[in-house]
């Protein structure tokens, strides 16, 4: 019996989210849109939360009652591959945006208002990935950059990948059990816990598929284990 298509369920309330449909596709996926609470009953082996605007995609997921349930999937070990807005979704903490600008002035005063952000502290909307992030961190849209940076784990064969980042949260700290993949200045910019993958830059826009290879080798150990 010939095995059917991976098919992977992606947030489809706003942002960039056709883009990683079309990667997706094209690596033989099979994609399911999220649009409504109801689009949950639909079977789907992992998720992908697009970049776009973090705050509104919140709201959005709370309304249509999506919030909880994919809260619950992805403590409970779907695949899950947020990037940008949806690394900030995944994030167990949140500080405010910091408005910066250049890159150069990111990396240099990345902790300068670090005390001013102390009472800022939020938590991401799903709260499973445990990292600390800054929305922003990079600054607005004028302080987008695209660069170069080895993606992968230790003792891996490096693969340099492109990196594209818009309004890009920065990864402030991991925790036990995060490990890095990618680092760009010293500053990690693609994590993995376990089941999730967390990226602060675009795949979906480079021709790269490494990262997608790296989330579809766990939907497939997923599917293998049932």
């Amino acid at each position: 019996m010939r095995k059917r298509k991976p098919n992977v369920a992606v947030l489809a309330v706003q942002g960039a989210f056709v883009e990683h449909e079309r990667r997706l596709e094209q690596l033989g996926c099979d994609c399911t849109e999220l649009r409504h609470g109801a689009d949950l009953a639909r079977p789907f082996d992992g998720l992908v939360l697009p970049g776009g605007e973090s705050t509104a995609q919140a709201k959005l997921l709370r309304d249509l009652g999506m919030l909880e349930p994919l809260r619950t999937r992805i403590a409970s070990g779907m695949p899950t591959l947020g990037t940008c807005a949806g690394l900030i979704l995944l994030a167990e903490r949140v500080t405010a945006d910091v408005s910066t600008p250049s890159l150069a002035g990111s990396m240099q005063d990345g902790t300068a208002s670090e005390a001013a952000a102390e009472g800022s502290m939020t938590r991401g909307a799903f709260g499973t990935m445990p990292i600390t992030v800054r929305r922003n961190a990079y600054g607005r849209q004028l302080g987008s950059f695209r660069t170069l940076a080895p993606f992968g784990d230790e003792g891996e064969p490096p693969c340099v990948v492109a990196m594209t980042f818009i309004r890009a949260p920065r990864i402030e700290s991991v925790r036990d059990g995060t490990r890095t993949l990618a680092v760009v200045d010293d500053v990690p910019v693609a994590v993995q816990a376990g089941n999730q993958i967390g990226c602060a830059f675009h795949p979906e826009l480079e021709d790269s598929n490494v990262v997608y290879e790296r989330f579809l080798a766990l939907v497939e150990g997923v599917r293998t284990a049932d």
